[in-house]
């Protein structure tokens, strides 16, 4: 007889009566919905794009893992900076070949954890590798956050400081700090998305949000589909590849750590039941399929284990209505106007907090993990990540450019396999432990 939790109010195989999945779905799409949009604003994208990507994709993760793991797939946060590099030159050809890139990552390593289990992946990112990386994801995007509260663009070549963005923006992050620290239930799991309607109110007030493409714009509209062979003709973009693709081992721990919670939640282990290699290649496949529609990559969303957790609702039919739902949104063209039409002060407030959680949370993983930064060898691979990430010191040949978020990548785990347990000179270190 097949595992029941009783103490969820459903079970992951249970199905709710039609009212219940409707608004249970609906609450699940709401959860994800302000950081899902935030991603493709920041780089530039269709908002409705990867809502449809992300509805796709779930769906596909949920085939995938045969309909044994309740988990929600929306933008990752991971690749922005990179995203952004490339939007500003290539275009989206090269993000969506990057894309495409991250998903194959994923399913080479889905084989070959079918095949020797996924030991060596602890081995390659420990804690001194992970944490540093997740902080320079977010330590990076500063200066865009920055950028974004503070600057009015005046053309494609000119921006100029503006008092009232700056005002829009503190005011939008207040408003984050007040929802996150003082609203209950389900309320506070939408802090994100409250603290955008919040500055995009008063931006109205202060005169700087064009209503006229809303107006405009049809309620029923295909997203802008970024098609090969149709929108773009391919061509190989190594830059892209070899930028984005290293990040995906980054946002496989990720993954992995969002796993581990619904494992906890649900009285589970979908590491073996329906393994892991089957929830990284759904991850993978859902970041594949929104690279050949226009969509940036996407992950496991925490806003939704979140719900999880708070609802004691684990059925995976609630997600997958979610997902559908979030591909019926995408289609109406009134509020993707509406999301184009939030003024850069707002994304700027919400960002100098969501990046600043981003990068607190790697802070975390070195603190959850005890690392010693007594040891040498710890204090060398942070510092190394830190810096070479953070400054962006990317390496170009041929043409082709290696980010410095994917270059601090590499080297961390290439520091992580060669530098000694102990340095020469530390206590404990012994002669067959030294270079």
């Amino acid at each position: 007889m097949a595992f029941h939790n009783d103490e969820a109010v459903l079970d992951i195989g249970d199905k709710p009566k039609f009212g219940q999945w409707v608004g249970l779905s609906i609450q699940h799409l709401f959860a994800m919905f302000g950081s899902t949009v935030l991603v493709p604003i920041l780089v530039g994208l269709d908002p409705s794009i990867a809502l449809f990507s992300s509805g796709v994709g779930t769906l596909v993760y949920i085939l995938i893992t045969r309909g044994k793991i309740p988990a929600y797939m929306g933008s990752s946060f991971s690749f922005i900076t990179i995203m952004q590099a490339l939007m500003k030159g290539a275009g989206y050809p090269a993000i969506a070949q990057g894309t495409v890139a991250v998903g194959v990552v994923y399913l080479i390593v889905a084989l070959i954890v079918a095949r020797s289990g996924s030991a060596w992946i602890d081995r390659a990112l420990p804690p001194i590798v992970v944490g540093p990386i997740v902080m320079v994801i977010g330590l990076s995007l500063a200066g865009t956050a920055a950028t974004d509260a503070t600057m009015r663009t005046i053309s494609a070549t000119k921006s100029v400081y503006d008092l009232r963005y700056f005002a829009v923006a503190m005011i939008t992050l207040a408003s984050v700090i007040i929802y996150n620290m003082y609203l209950k239930k389900f309320i506070s799991l939408l802090p994100i998305l409250l603290g955008i309607v919040t500055g995009y109110v008063v931006a109205l007030l202060f005169g700087i949000v064009d209503l006229t493409p809303v107006q405009q714009a049809a309620w029923f509209d295909l997203p802008k589909f970024e098609l090969p062979f149709i929108s773009y003709q391919p061509q190989l973009y190594w830059g892209a590849i070899l930028s984005m693709a290293p990040i995906a081992f980054v946002t496989m721990t990720e993954h992995m750590g969002h796993i581990m919670v619904l494992n906890k939640l649900t009285k589970r282990d979908f590491f073996k039941d329906p393994g892991l290699n089957h929830t990284l290649a759904g991850d993978g496949t859902a970041s594949i399929i929104a690279g050949f529609v226009g969509g940036p990559p996407v992950t496991s969303y925490g806003e939704n284990i979140g719900v999880l957790a708070m609802t004691k609702v684990h059925s995976v039919y609630v997600l997958g209505g979610a997902g559908l739902f979030a591909i019926l949104f995408a289609f109406i063209g009134k509020l993707s106007a509406l999301i184009r039409s939030i003024p850069s002060p707002v994304i700027g407030g919400i960002s100098f907090l969501l990046f600043g959680v981003i990068a607190s949370n790697g802070l975390r993983v070195l603190i959850d993990n005890k690392v010693d930064f007594d040891k040498k060898r710890n204090l060398m691979i942070a510092s190394t990540i830190l810096v070479i990430g953070i400054g962006n010191a990317s390496l170009q040949f041929a043409g082709y450019q290696f980010s410095g978020l994917a270059l601090a990548t590499v080297i961390g785990i290439f520091l992580n396999f060669v530098l000694p347990e102990h340095a020469a000179n530390e206590e404990g270190a012994e002669k067959n432990d030294l270079i």
